[in-house]
């Protein structure tokens, strides 16, 4: 079946300056500035698939507005209404508490709550905390990022995702890393045991015992891990763990060791070390991208299962757990897969920072 001939997008004047406002909406309204751009950007002559990969939507997300614009114009683009009980809540309302809850503050907090957006707004808190969940918006919560400014970056995502992906013969691959500072605390009262209805519960307070630093290596293939528990975290600490690693790993293995860029990883001692024992190859991810490192997300299980919720009255006790959990992990030991490609990471990066760029955060 032949492809329908796509209608021209012919736009006045007015309608193109009113699509421009739209798209270039700082921080509201989106979906509607996603919308314009679509617009705009068909009515240079371009087909669908064309427009779909210039802004990294679906074909048919292009296709749909282009004919809801063609069939009504500017109001093809609003959202149409929904049947069911008459609104209470007028346009101007609703986009109201949009923009004040995107684009301001209050004067007495960082965000606003329903209750005083509400009051400001002379509307009930059950509309505000209505649009706000029709919109995704939650002011209450706010989520980090960080982007890497490594100028080695897209070399250094290559290099490890290639190594996770398609690990060299003869050799074994290695995350490693450090968790540091890990504290013996103990509550300074019993902790109740859970009963049917009600959660386990301990003192908000503690006595601190000292501390302990965990060196972990994690096998890429067999998910088992190597274990050193030190009272600090120097660069000698480092060359003993790399010590212990020579010893385990069998003598005819290359060794590709994974890990960031702590000043503790290349200091001389560290690189005579190296140059003394050349099957071992660092493979260093980017500045602040531990998400790169697969020991990281086992480092997550152990503060999940053992440590988060534990209870130690020194660091001797400390360490006895945590070598018994590394143990009984070992036991049954479970290796994390790495899916994505570094093409993908990249686009996905990339994206992102297109759609920050885009509400000019």
């Amino acid at each position: 079946m032949p492809n329908p001939v796509l209608v021209e997008l012919v736009l006045s004047d007015e309608e193109r300056s009113q699509l421009r406002v739209w798209a270039r909406r700082p921080t509201s309204a989106q979906a509607l500035a996603l919308r314009s751009r679509i617009v705009l950007t068909a009515a240079q002559g371009l087909g669908n698939t064309q427009v779909a990969e210039l802004l990294g939507v679906n074909r048919s997300t292009v296709a749909k507005w282009r004919q809801r614009f063609v069939a009504d114009r500017l109001d093809g683009l609003l959202d149409e209404p929904r049947p069911g009980r008459p609104r209470t809540v007028a346009d101007e309302q609703v986009e109201a508490v949009i923009t004040r809850t995107l684009e301001t503050t209050p004067r007495d907090a960082t965000h606003w709550s329903t209750r005083s957006l509400a009051a400001e707004l002379g509307l009930s808190q059950s509309a505000v905390s209505r649009i706000w969940r029709a919109f995704g918006l939650a002011p209450h919560r706010q989520d980090s990022w960080k982007l890497s400014r490594d100028p080695l970056f897209i070399d250094k995502v290559r290099d490890v995702v290639g190594l996770y992906l398609n690990p060299p013969e003869r050799a074994v691959v290695l995350c490693v890393d450090e968790k540091s500072q890990i504290q013996a605390l103990d509550r300074t009262a019993p902790v109740f045991p859970m009963m049917p209805g009600a959660p386990a519960r301990a003192s908000h307070d503690y006595t601190r015992a000292g501390t302990s630093s965990l060196y972990a290596a994690l096998d890429l293939t067999t998910g088992k891990v190597i274990g050193a528990l030190h009272a600090r975290h120097r660069a000698i600490e480092f060359k003993k763990f790399l010590a212990s690693i020579d010893g385990e790993v069998p003598a005819e293995l290359d060794v590709h060791v994974v890990l960031d860029n702590a000043s503790t990883h290349k200091t001389p001692a560290i690189r005579r070390w190296l140059a003394a024992h050349p099957r071992f190859v660092l493979h260093f991810t980017p500045t602040s991208s531990s998400w790169l490192n697969l020991v990281e997300r086992w480092f997550g299980e152990l503060t999940t299962k053992k440590l988060r919720r534990g209870t130690h009255r020194s660091v001797r006790e400390l360490n006895t757990d945590i070598r018994s959990w590394i143990k009984t992990w070992n036991d049954n030991p479970r290796p994390y897969v790495w899916t994505k490609t570094a093409d993908q990471i990249l686009e996905s990066i990339a994206r992102y920072c297109t759609r920050i760029n885009d509400s000019r955060h």
